[in-house]
């Protein structure tokens, strides 16, 4: 009799528990979907825009105003102290400009992709097996752990890819050869890099040593560019939180959560579904 229980209730489970968690689940997922693609309250078709300011402080010797809407960067006013000569310089992205944070838009598709799973599997949907179920769970771990990792890892990139990337073509007035930039997100904060450059002379009886890739470069580190050879002198780190990725993150890590311990009641019962489908 006790196994009949069992299994009567292992049918209940993939019956209605499965659904009522996956429906938990899609709430939550849309609730985060919801955060990348926030409307501007009135113009629906629109999405909002907010500003952030990054590095506030008088010790600060880098200043940027951040416009950020959805994934894109569409201004951004950057104030640099030259630690030399104590002059301000000041560029912004010129008008016709904007610049992809890749890092949201990668998340948010990864989001979808969860969501896109789960629609798949609605309420009239008969799970057969515990296994199946089990299938579904890690399909969609997979994505959310994917959406979170974009956020929590910038890109790694070496010194002339960051010289030579598109985003040193977005200013006016053009930024001088020996300023470099980098925008990007880490976990809920929306970061600014400002490196600050001289030029090796090329009798110079420093040990030349290019760097390798990193998110964060350090004063020292070297490089080459059109046969130039360069050190950074200077690092300028900003940053700001940007509270929608703030609850993006709690969504991801309660979805993760829903799905583990639907898979762990599921493992309760595995002695039945591995052995007679239902």
């Amino acid at each position: 009799p006790g196994s009949r229980g069992s299994e009567e209730e292992f049918n209940w489970l993939l019956k209605e528990e499965v659904h009522a968690v996956l429906k938990q689940l899609q709430d939550v997922l849309k609730e985060a979907s919801r955060r990348f693609t926030m409307p501007t309250p009135g113009l629906e078709s629109q999405l909002k825009q907010e500003n952030f300011i990054l590095g506030s402080s008088t010790m600060d010797q880098v200043k940027g105003v951040l416009t950020l809407q959805g994934e894109a960067l569409t201004q951004a006013d950057i104030n640099l102290k030259v630690t030399k000569s104590s002059q301000v310089l000041h560029f912004q992205f010129r008008e016709d400009k904007q610049w992809k944070l890749q890092q949201i838009q990668d998340a948010r598709n990864h989001v979808n992709q969860a969501l896109q799973l789960l629609n798949s599997r609605d309420e009239s949907y008969h799970f057969k097996t515990g296994a199946e179920v089990n299938k579904l769970m890690d399909a969609v771990m997979l994505q959310l752990t994917r959406a979170r990792n974009r956020l929590t890892t910038p890109a790694s990139m070496t010194l002339p890819e960051l010289a030579t990337s598109g985003l040193m073509k977005m200013f006016t007035p053009p930024m001088p050869g020996d300023v470099m930039v980098n925008f990007y997100i880490n976990l809920s904060k929306l970061c600014l890099t400002v490196y600050q450059l001289h030029v090796l002379p090329p009798n110079t009886t420093k040990n030349f040593k290019p760097t390798g890739s990193s998110v964060l470069h350090n004063p020292g580190a070297m490089f080459e560019l059109n046969n130039n050879r360069f050190e950074v002198s200077h690092v300028h780190k900003v940053e700001c939180v940007v509270p929608w990725l703030s609850d993006t993150l709690v969504f991801f890590t309660i979805s993760l959560q829903l799905c583990q311990q639907l898979k762990d009641k599921i493992s309760v019962f595995s002695s039945f579904w591995k052995y007679r489908p239902f």
